[in-house]
């Protein structure tokens, strides 16, 4: 039983931290995008991916293997409806999920190889959008 506890608060705490990184990452991206300011959009697009990398893609590895092991702990077949519900919305996510890092990244590329004093081309802010659209 010690097990399953330390397994399962381990699983919802690796869920709160990927909900509340995605959280924090859009919005910080948000106003900065807002806000028009390269030197900005440059720190926040950089920051954001490092999140991604430190925070989210950890959590995203560790949901799948708790959970698969909770299950397996508590006797549940991973066929059971509720968990193969679970599993399918988890995979879903996870393809939306790779687009939108995929966007961040050329984002963050495209910011850092404007020049200061010039305006982002309209090709970055297309993908803002997206990006926007993706993460809420």
């Amino acid at each position: 039983m010690h097990d399953y506890l330390l397994l399962k608060t381990v699983h919802i705490l690796s869920s709160t931290l990927l909900f509340g990184t995605g959280l924090g990452t859009a919005f910080h991206g948000w106003m900065a995008n807002r806000s028009g300011v390269l030197a900005a959009r440059r720190v926040v697009n950089r920051n954001v991916e490092l999140a991604d990398w430190l925070f989210t893609t950890p959590a995203v590895i560790v949901q799948p293997v708790t959970g698969v092991w909770l299950a397996n702990l508590a006797g549940y077949p991973l066929t059971t409806p509720w968990l193969l519900a679970a599993i399918v919305l988890y995979v879903l996510v996870g393809a939306c999920w790779l687009p939108v890092v995929a966007i961040q990244i050329r984002m963050r590329r495209i910011a850092e190889a404007t020049p200061d004093g010039t305006e982002l081309p309209i090709h970055y802010n297309r993908l803002a959008r997206w990006w926007f659209v993706s993460v809420r």
